[in-house]
């Protein structure tokens, strides 16, 4: 307990009556506003003095081999003064303004208590006297203030110095971190025009774990076993959301699920990721120096964490050219990495990671930029800070694919409110009844999924997730024949009546491998013809006896690069036929082609 509280304690039970004698009291006079306004100017002139004699004796407090040591140099500090300057105060005046000297020579001033409220997520200085705290997601102004603009410098100087940044004209913002991790972000004029910011974004001194997460109604257990998975698998996740949405708590947790035996690579401005695995190498990017030289930003260590051989990547926001270097680390072997962003939704997500690959100054198309994003992402967890404000995980989306340069995403599990209890949202994360792409490597890594696989729909051969090839650097589900009773897309069926054989749509499906194949019309058109060979032989029939077709192109533009192949096929008269356009389900199981025809029996 501080000695104020103490004093403060002692004076009430001194002023307590007896049982014996009881006196009724009377109401106490209403204080005089002038004479109340006059010593709160004259303690404000003795804080102001105090700073000063602690400017020039701070580095002997310093010195002091104990905490006793300087609370006694502190507290002679203030008696001098008081005598010397003939200040008449009270104890309790006396005891506050000690205090308030050793947090200015131990701590960070006024800012202390509210670091020490664990109940406080944020702290947001503007200026020497508006001082705002975050509390259970609500913002509000607590009665502390600095005493001017010096005061809020010198504060600034103190968080900033012990790991080597500086703040000053010629570098008037700065980003840094406090010892437990909490992240500060200060800015003076002349940019700021309110006087000296700080924004201070706390972090516990123990990490949040899954059950905290739950316990603050972020997702549910089920969501978290979900996400543990999706990292034990190796698939890419980016975390979005808004400013304090909780992106970097929830990116977090989610490191937390890498396995031991992996080396992690984390790669921040200032670091605030607190992994508990034994093979983590922590990486932070430096600002220039005085002479504006010496910078290392996030993308030089991105390029350097190549060469140091690790599992997995975790860079704790992207939010510049790095994301192409991220992008490309993804593809390359770093599978399994995570980073977070700032976007107000999943598609927003990726066309933020568009811009940010333009801003790395590399000249390349857009329709590349979008086909490596769409390679390297495999899911995007979605965090929101609601209007009760909690934080919530609201979006799990896949992303599986690129169609006409547009990237294609898919919601896997989506928030649904479901009530309002006590001015608190209630509700979950439901699964939306669509089965991932990427459900086929969970297998793969022998990685087992509970009874009911969380809600999501099991596979239907029907759909065309079940049919895609899936990226290029990983593995999707594969077709398998289909069984006689159903055909899944693009393998089509074959009827025979009346002496003719009729073939659905045939697609460019590899029959060995059950996938998509890969390359452009030519390749597809010559697999589809292949395929449609082996289903007329079955059949009875064979395709010099076709006399009609149906070609489907998802690009009417390559019919004369389409019209080579199948002249190849058909040297004589050509079977009469006609073209269309290709339904949706093709299109996403990624054909450029299909054919059905009619054939003599």
């Amino acid at each position: 307990m501080s000695l104020l509280k103490r004093f403060e304690q002692a004076q009430q039970g001194a002023d307590r009556p007896t049982a014996a004698a009881v006196v009724p009291v009377p109401p106490p006079a209403a204080p005089n506003p002038a004479r109340v306004a006059a010593r709160e100017a004259m303690l404000h002139d003795i804080r102001l003095r105090l700073m000063d004699e602690i400017s020039g004796a701070s580095n002997a407090l310093f010195d002091a081999a104990a905490a006793t040591d300087i609370h006694g140099k502190v507290e002679s500090v203030v008696d001098r003064l008081l005598r010397a300057n003939g200040f008449t105060v009270t104890g309790v005046e006396r005891l506050r303004l000690i205090e308030e000297l050793m947090g200015e020579v131990g701590g960070l001033g006024p800012l202390d208590p509210l670091l020490r409220d664990d109940t406080i997520t944020e702290i947001m200085v503007n200026g020497p006297s508006h001082i705002y705290i975050e509390r259970r997601g609500k913002i509000e102004r607590v009665d502390r203030a600095f005493l001017s603009d010096e005061h809020v410098l010198r504060i600034i100087d103190r968080i900033v110095t012990p790991i080597g940044r500086r703040i000053d004209q010629s570098s008037p913002r700065v980003d840094a971190r406090l010892p437990d991790g909490s992240r500060v972000n200060a800015i003076i004029p002349p940019l700021s025009l309110v006087g000296p910011v700080i924004t201070i974004r706390k972090f516990s001194a123990k990490p949040f774990t899954v059950d905290d997460l739950i316990g603050f109604g972020t997702a549910t257990p089920e969501m978290f076993d979900f996400l543990k998975a999706c990292v034990e698998a190796r698939l890419n996740v980016f975390v979005s959301g808004g400013t304090g949405s909780g992106k970097t708590t929830t990116l977090n947790v989610l490191s937390s699920f890498i396995p031991e035996d992996e080396r992690i690579v984390t790669i921040e401005d200032a670091a605030e990721l607190q992994l508990r695995q034994v093979h983590v190498v922590t990486l932070e990017a430096r600002p220039s120096n005085l002479e504006g030289q010496g910078e290392i930003t996030i993308r030089d260590l991105l390029r350097n964490a190549l060469h140091m051989r690790p599992d997995r990547i975790v860079v704790g926001e992207c939010r510049g050219g790095e994301a192409l270097d991220m992008i490309q680390a993804m593809t390359v072997g770093q599978e399994g990495s995570l980073s977070t962003g700032h976007a107000n939704s999943p598609p927003d997500m990726l066309r933020r990671l568009e811009t940010m690959v333009l801003m790395a100054g590399v000249e390349l198309p857009l329709r590349s930029i979008r086909e490596q994003i769409a390679s390297a992402v495999d899911l995007i967890v979605h965090t929101a800070r609601l209007k009760d404000g909690s934080r919530k995980v609201v979006n799990i989306t896949e992303v599986f694919g690129i169609e006409d340069d547009d990237i294609l995403m898919q919601d896997v599990f989506v928030f649904q409110q479901t009530g309002l209890r006590d001015g608190r949202i209630e509700g979950l994360l439901k699964p939306t009844g669509i089965r991932p792409t990427f459900m086929g490597k969970f297998k793969s890594r022998g990685i087992q999924l509970p009874p009911g696989e969380f809600g999501i729909p099991a596979e239907d051969p029907m759909r065309p997730d079940s049919t895609r090839r899936g990226k290029g650097r990983v593995a999707g589900e594969t077709l398998q024949p289909p069984d006689g009773s159903r055909s899944p897309v693009g393998y089509g069926r074959a009827v025979s009546a009346g002496g003719m054989v009729y073939v659905s749509s045939i697609g460019p499906v590899d029959p060995e491998t059950g996938q998509v194949v890969s390359g452009a019309i030519k390749e597809q058109a010559r697999q589809c013809l292949q395929n449609l060979k082996a289903r007329l032989e079955a059949a009875g029939s064979s395709l010099d006896k076709v006399v009609w077709a149906n070609w489907s192109l998802r690009d009417p533009a390559e019919f004369d690069t389409f019209n080579e192949e199948w002249a190849r096929w058909f040297p004589g008269d050509t079977p009469i036929g006609q073209g269309t356009l290709m339904p949706l389900l093709q299109r996403r199981a990624g054909f450029r082609i299909s054919i059905g025809v009619i054939a003599e029996a």
